[in-house]
C-alpha cells in the first residue's frame, strides 16, 4: 500500500513540475507526471530492497524528493534540447527556403 502512495505523490511532483520548469509548451503534459511516478517507484522498490523500513521517514524523503529532481532534470533537457532543435530547424528552412509541395 504504501508504494501506492509513493507513486502518487511521484505523479503529483510530476505534475507540479511541468507547471514550474520553463518549455512547458515543448512536452507532453502528463511527461513529467509519468517520469515522476515511475521514479518514485523504482527509488521505492530500490530502497526497500536495501533494507529501509517502509513506515520510517527517510524512505518517503528519499523517494518523493528523488523522484521530483528526475523529473525536474527530464523537463529540463527535454525542454532545452527541443527548444534548440527548433531554432536549428527554422534556421535551415530560413536558409535552404521553404520546399514547395506539388500534387
Amino acid at each position: 500500500m504504501e508504494l501506492l502512495f509513493a507513486v502518487l505523490g511521484g505523479v503529483l511532483l510530476g505534475a507540479v513540475v511541468h507547471v514550474v520548469v520553463p518549455w512547458r509548451g515543448s512536452r507532453g503534459a502528463l511527461l513529467t507526471a509519468s517520469v515522476g511516478g515511475i521514479a518514485a517507484a523504482v527509488l521505492w522498490e530500490a530502497l526497500t530492497w536495501a533494507g529501509w523500513s517502509p513506515g520510517a521517514t527517510w524512505i518517503w524523503v528519499v523517494a518523493l524528493l528523488g523522484s521530483g529532481l528526475v523529473a525536474a532534470v527530464v523537463a529540463w533537457v527535454l525542454g532545452r534540447r527541443r527548444n534548440a532543435d527548433d531554432a536549428a530547424h527554422y534556421e535551415r528552412v530560413v536558409r535552404e527556403g521553404r520546399p514547395t509541395t506539388q500534387g
